[in-house]
């Protein structure tokens, strides 16, 4: 069986707590994704997984056995590393079946082993050769099957394309994705991308400070982010935030206010909210038939656009004088500027005054205190007294 199971694990070194009561069920047959930030503890969420690193607290299980203090080479495991570290005098037969010729296998065992792992990640033909006369993707492919030819319960990637160029990394993420259906095995992969994470995933653990901060389907992490961090770190470009307060007739802001009744959120007068939305969900006031549920138009100026080729960012002032974001780091909220994006056909040019619709059903709420989600999406008053055609689905 490969499922893992965490309770209440943790990690610790002197006063620094790299992993924070972790808690983790992992099906059988699951691809799951750690993702986070640089240093947020995913790593070493793994390495306690795999037994390179022992827990201070908590219970590690694989299967229907605690593994907590078991050596790795008990625990069922295959790790795959950042580093590919081939061995240099050795063809690609020897490094796939280095291993197996350890714990010494039969000929005829390796040779059936190794001959399958090198069919599956597509090295038929070059087990002959040396590490130095492949591509940085086929010595990738050569350590996934030098991890396959163990017949492993559970796989651990721990960034293996993070060394690879742009383009091999989305051809390696497409093969990953081959080898899970066909395997049909657990894999743990760990990541700071994003994009890696949503792409390749069944569920993503969004880790942060060592604490878990969301484990759900990509599209639900994207869609209904649990908190801040996780609506500002899951999507590329990054979800927009603004700091305001809920008043009578709605969200306030320094620059923007959105309509609507504070009984809907559930939240009282007075409360201060973070609202998010994303790039795609901000329209020119000329195209908000593509939005859901269009709010009131409002005044802004663009200042930079990035073509980027099936599409354009553009960047909006709310106000003349627009701060630097470079120390926000809290929130990430921006209350004197939007980022939109439109189609690469607009005719659109810099410090052009334009006006600008919020997709009021692709709105997010957040506690600025706490950071914690209220509400995902509210109905657009327009469409809730009946002036438009259609009735628009709310996220909720």
């Amino acid at each position: 069986m490969g499922d893992v199971k965490l309770e209440h694990v943790s990690k610790h070194y002197d006063e620094v707590t790299a992993v924070d009561d972790m808690n983790l069920d992992i099906k059988d047959g699951e691809f799951i994704c750690l993702v986070g930030p640089s240093g947020c503890g995913k790593s070493t969420t793994m390495e306690m997984i795999a037994g390179l690193t022992i827990p201070s607290e908590g219970q590690v299980f694989i299967g229907d056995r605690e593994v907590t203090n078991l050596p790795p080479k008990d625990r069922g495991v295959a790790m795959v590393f950042q580093n590919i570290a081939l061995f240099p005098h050795m063809n690609v037969y020897d490094n796939i079946s280095f291993g197996l010729r350890l714990r010494n296998y039969e000929k005829e065992e390796i040779d059936r082993r190794v001959n399958r792992a090198a069919d599956v990640v597509q090295l038929e033909g070059m087990l002959e050769r040396m590490p130095d006369e492949m591509s940085g993707g086929q010595r990738q492919r050569v350590a996934i099957a030098r991890a396959i030819v163990r017949n492993p319960g559970v796989f651990l990637m721990d960034e293996p394309l993070a060394n690879l160029d742009a383009k091999l990394r989305v051809h390696m993420r497409t093969e990953l994705q081959r080898l899970h259906k066909e395997l049909d095995t657990t894999i743990i992969y760990v990541t700071h991308d994003q994009a890696e994470a949503m792409t390749m995933s069944d569920r993503i653990a969004v880790i942060d400070s060592g604490q878990l901060q969301q484990i759900a389907p990509p599209l639900t992490c994207y869609n209904e982010p649990a908190n801040l961090f996780v609506a500002g770190f899951i999507g590329s470009p990054s979800m927009n935030f603004l700091d305001g307060e809920i008043t009578n007739t709605g969200f306030e802001s320094t620059n923007l206010d959105v309509d609507f009744d504070p009984a809907d959120l559930g939240v009282e007068v007075g409360s201060h909210v973070t609202m998010g939305v994303r790039p795609e969900d901000v329209y020119l006031a000329g195209d908000e038939n593509l939005a859901a549920s269009p709010g009131h138009p409002f005044d802004a100026t663009t200042d930079v656009l990035e073509p980027m080729g099936d599409e354009i960012f553009v960047y909006l002032k709310l106000s003349e004088e627009v701060e630097s974001t470079l120390d926000e780091e809290d929130t990430g909220a921006t209350n004197d500027q939007l980022l939109m994006s439109v189609a690469p056909d607009t005719e659109i040019e810099e410090d052009q005054d334009v006006s600008v619709v919020l997709d009021r059903s692709k709105l997010h709420f957040f506690d600025t205190e706490t950071g914690q989600a209220i509400s995902h999406g509210i109905e657009s008053a327009v469409q809730a007294s009946g002036a438009a055609g259609t009735e628009a689905e709310s996220d909720d």
